[in-house]
């Protein structure tokens, strides 16, 4: 009698769809079905490792990828929920392991998200809130030394924000995004970002614009909760290009990231100060060092080295990718450009999309004095992508040389068949969507 064949199991991507279909048909930013759904999964969120939990605008999943690198680097598990993914689903989910965390693999992803999908039985809910308790499922049942939580949109009603007790509350760099939900001052926007703290847990903050850290100031004043801050508890900088940290315990003079950026120096700060604020991990200063050195975060600055897009662009050219989306991102990334240009000279294009709700004269002013070369796609695949002709007119603004390619792969086929004495420096950016397939199309997804 012959066994019948294993029937393959079903994409994710169906899976993720059929959740995605719960979502409530009016949008009321609440933690009530949240609270509802962890109830009825028997609280995952009480029986979480030790949780760092991670707001702010830019640079939040930096600071984790250096917490994460330096906790395994000291030779702890580290469980990590980080949004949005870039290739795969799996990305947001990080199991701890000794010796380097791992992505959960497609059977236990499915069996997790399958198993929310039957105890939410057809309620509304958005697909954020499922995949959130997905993660508290999974760490829930995966022994590890720490959890880096990070928030998805805002924090105060985030579906992250359902941990009554954690390790730290740390605040990234706080500006201006998602102001349809958050608000539209910056006041506002860090209101929602700090409600995040907890009485009592000590808070981490990045240097803020000053209206920004009055709001952290005063809500950790409430809370009666510790505050770290940088520029006044503690302090990084740049020294003969190494990373000097310095706090009331003493000073540490390390190697420079990995990461490309001086924004980088920050968020290796950051990471560093909320481990010493903790102080609940006996971490060495080689673990520091080795954590700075070795973290790894694609799409922020990513130099692509080989891939099918490589193979497109003018031969020498220099491809960087970055997922910016907002003002604060784009100086960011133009302020890393502006580096490598005091290194070695180059003529910059950069290749831009972005999704329709964002504002693209705010982000593209930061390039205005180092490039005249602007070329505009439309992320491909996603409901309310920027048209290009809208980008591009934003372009025009400020006097930049503008054209429209159908795709990625088209602006980097136009670009090679232009003369350059010099191979120029390109730069992808404008969305972490188009990062995703920036390197989904070339072959070298994150793993």
């Amino acid at each position: 009698m012959s066994v019948p064949a294993a029937q393959p199991s079903p994409p994710l991507g169906e899976l993720v769809a059929r959740l995605s279909a719960l979502h409530p048909k009016t949008i009321d930013l609440s933690l009530d079905r949240m609270h509802g759904l962890l109830t009825r999964l028997d609280h995952p969120e009480r029986k979480l490792p030790p949780v760092i939990h991670v707001a702010g605008t830019n640079g939040k999943g930096s600071t984790i990828a250096y917490l994460r690198a330096i906790l395994e680097a000291a030779g702890l598990r580290v469980h990590a929920f980080t949004s949005p993914y870039l290739v795969r689903l799996n990305e947001c989910y990080r199991l701890g392991r000794v010796g380097g965390g791992v992505l959960v693999d497609d059977d236990e992803l499915r069996s997790v998200l399958e198993h929310c999908e039957r105890v939410n039985d057809g309620q509304p809910i958005t697909i954020f809130e499922i995949e959130t308790a997905a993660a508290f499922c999974l760490f829930a049942t995966h022994a590890a030394d720490v959890t880096l939580l990070e928030v998805g949109l805002g924090g105060r009603l985030d579906s992250t924000n359902v941990v009554e007790t954690p390790l730290a509350s740390v605040i990234a760099p706080i500006s201006m995004d998602h102001t349809e939900f958050l608000g539209d001052t910056l006041t506002a926007v860090a209101g929602e970002k700090a409600a995040i703290i907890k009485r009592g847990v000590p808070v981490v903050c990045a240097e803020q614009a000053a209206d920004a850290m009055s709001v952290v100031e005063a809500q950790a004043a409430r809370r009666r909760a510790p505050l770290h801050a940088a520029g006044q508890q503690w302090h990084v900088g740049v020294e003969r290009g190494r990373l000097v940290y310095q706090d009331d315990r003493g000073l540490m003079d390390l190697a420079a990231p990995r990461l490309f950026g001086r924004h980088q120096f920050d968020n290796a700060g950051l990471a560093i100060a909320t481990l010493r604020a903790v102080d609940a991990f006996k971490i060495g200063i080689a673990a520091f060092e080795a954590g700075i050195v070795n973290a790894e975060w694609p799409a922020r600055m990513q130099r692509l080295a080989s891939g099918e897009l490589v193979n497109l662009a003018p031969a020498g050219s220099e491809i960087w990718l970055d997922g910016g989306h907002n003002a604060e991102g784009g100086r960011v990334a133009a302020t890393a450009v502006g580096d490598l240009e005091e290194r070695v000279s180059r003529p910059l294009v950069v290749i831009a999309g972005m999704m329709a709700n964002k504002d693209a004269s705010g982000f593209l002013a930061n390039f205005a004095g180092l490039t005249r070369h602007i070329i505009a796609v439309e992320i491909p695949g996603r409901p309310g992508a920027m048209p290009p002709d809208r980008l591009a007119d934003a372009a025009r603004g400020f006097g930049m040389r503008v054209e429209i390619a159908s795709s990625v792969e088209a602006a980097l086929q136009a670009l090679s068949s232009l003369a350059y004495e010099v191979s120029p420096r390109i730069l992808i950016t404008g969305s972490l969507y188009l990062a995703g397939h920036v390197l989904d199309v070339n072959g070298t997804p994150p793993v």
